[in-house]
């Protein structure tokens, strides 16, 4: 019998490539049967994003400089491979690049629920396919409702000045335990605390990775 795997996702909330990671190394881990326990940290692309977040075209002609050409070309290859993964993506209606802490913060928070993966596959759900701006607190308060988390409870963790500190620096301390890996894109993936798996790579490349690694564990602990 196999080992069981130890996951933590370094992932931003916003990033397009971090739904499809999530996606296919969640099918690869039910593919090969094996026991996952699965944990996030996060890795905020845009630290400093203001308040009214940035559109996606702005940005990418602020940054890259892309003109409007190439923007479509990669929007529509990500549609595609998105879509391959189980992944919808609609910029008709995700326009905007937000700020991601405050979700990252409801994230941790409902980490002592078990609801964390719970949690990431709404709020993909509700910024790549319906758009909504995923820093402003009602839309977090709706998707942990919807989840079956307690709203009060939720709404005092992010907007109470003590909760959201305590919350803040507990996220910090998580993210420091990572810094030995030198994460400089995402998604990232650390197995067993120990392994970097880089990539939102395809279903068979993580069944292999994993099963690897899950043997392994297994003759380590044997």
């Amino acid at each position: 019998m196999m080992e069981k795997l130890h996951i933590t996702m370094v992932h931003d909330i916003v990033c397009s490539w971090c739904p499809i990671g999530y996606n296919n190394i969640k099918t690869a881990i039910k593919n090969l049967n094996i026991e996952v326990e699965f944990h996030f940290i996060p890795f905020q692309l845009n630290p400093n994003m203001d308040e009214a977040g940035e559109s996606i075209d702005g940005y990418f002609k602020r940054q890259f400089g892309w003109n409007e050409i190439k923007l479509h070309n990669y929007q529509h290859s990500l549609v595609k491979t998105a879509a391959n993964a189980g992944i919808t993506i609609d910029f008709s209606k995700r326009t905007h690049y937000y700020n991601s802490h405050n979700a990252h913060l409801l994230m941790h928070w409902a980490e002592q629920f078990n609801k964390q993966e719970l949690l990431n596959e709404h709020l993909i759900t509700a910024y790549f396919n319906e758009g909504l701006d995923i820093s402003k607190l009602t839309v977090l308060l709706n998707i942990a409702e919807e989840i079956g988390l307690d709203r009060r409870q939720a709404n005092l963790a992010l907007s109470s000045s003590r909760s959201n500190q305590e919350l803040n620096q507990e996220l910090t301390k998580k993210t420091q335990r990572y810094q030995k890996f030198d994460i400089s894109s995402i998604p990232s993936f650390i197995i067993n605390n120990n392994e970097l798996v880089l990539g939102s790579n395809s279903v068979s490349y993580f069944e292999k990775a994993l099963s690897k690694l899950s043997k392994a564990a297994y003759v380590e602990h044997n």
